[in-house]
């Protein structure tokens, strides 16, 4: 008997849920038709795969080492199917794309007016997660492209520099520090410690960005809020004497906030965009790209500094 599609998709469920009757249910098949699938692809493959004797349905050895190049094979699979059908007229597509919470605040919108104004007939799904997230996701095939910061890629992830992210100390328009006349000298690291903030919670890489710049300077913070939402930040400084640190791109949106120069300032970051390399990129992806190194030139936003020849 050879092996089909099924048998993968089956063999992968039951391994997740470690369970025939949550797999069955998942799979709307019933719990015996799962169990003979299962014993044919055994006899297909010759080797026992599940491990029934326990409370739990577990993998054998020779399972581990099936599924591992059963999700493989799916994977390409998926990849192979969504290269037949791109349309390379970009008249209809689909991009996957994962972004970092703090591209949400200023970048996604503006990119999803601009891919859709070009090319209507492309759908695109967002989602939102942590950095180290988005590595593992593209290498499981389960998104086509990340929007991060750049630094050290995993194995299998290459990165597209699209431009450097400059970052403030940012108060509200009511705050003394936002009435200090231009030519005023610029804060110094030992005013930072006299000021209260209110900055992204540890999860944050903005916030690991921050930390570091505070302890490189010897600054002990003092932090009055914390909050995981950059949008949170600016309603927060808006209304309350504190200051923040947000990109620049956050705070010029924003008519009520005001950025105060510090020195030295703090570094800028260099965004990437994120794909798996070696893999097909889809002509919506392409066209995305080209979207986006468009939209931060016309914004002006700096050049990556490994664009201009290194720092």
């Amino acid at each position: 008997m050879a092996v089909e599609l099924r048998h993968l998709r089956y063999l992968l469920a039951v391994a997740e849920h470690a369970n025939f009757t949550r797999a069955a249910e998942e799979l709307h098949v019933s719990q015996p038709t799962l169990s003979q699938q299962i014993k044919q692809l055994e006899r297909a493959v010759g080797a026992q795969l599940l491990d029934r004797t326990g409370r739990a349905v577990r993998l054998t050895d020779a399972g581990a080492t099936y599924v591992h190049h059963a999700r493989r094979a799916l994977r390409d699979l998926a990849a192979a199917e969504r290269a037949v059908h791109d349309v390379r007229d970009l008249s209809r597509g689909h991009l996957r794309l994962a972004v970092t919470p703090s591209f949400s605040a200023y970048l996604v919108g503006p990119l999803t007016a601009a891919l859709h104004s070009r090319h209507p007939g492309i759908t695109l799904t967002v989602e939102e997660m942590p950095q180290e997230r988005i590595e593992p996701a593209l290498l499981a095939d389960a998104i086509d492209l990340g929007i991060a910061f750049g630094g050290a890629q995993a194995t299998g992830v290459g990165a597209d520099p699209l431009y450097a992210e400059t970052l403030s100390l940012v108060v509200g328009a009511a705050h003394p520090d936002a009435r200090r006349p231009e030519s005023a000298a610029p804060l110094t690291t030992a005013d930072l410690a006299e000021r209260q903030l209110a900055l992204l919670t540890g999860d944050f890489t903005t916030r690991g960005h921050v930390d570091a710049y505070l302890e490189r300077h010897r600054v002990s913070p003092r932090i009055a809020v914390e909050a995981n939402s950059i949008q949170a930040l600016a309603e927060i400084v808006r209304h309350a004497p504190l200051a923040t640190v947000l990109p620049d791109a956050v705070a010029d949106g924003h008519p009520d906030l005001v950025r105060v120069a510090v020195a030295p300032p703090l570094p800028p970051r260099t965004v990437v965009v994120l794909g798996r390399t070696g893999a097909y990129r889809s002509a919506a992806a392409r066209a995305f790209l080209r979207i986006a190194q468009d939209l931060v030139r016309e914004r002006g936003y700096a050049t990556a500094w490994w664009e201009e020849g290194g720092p």
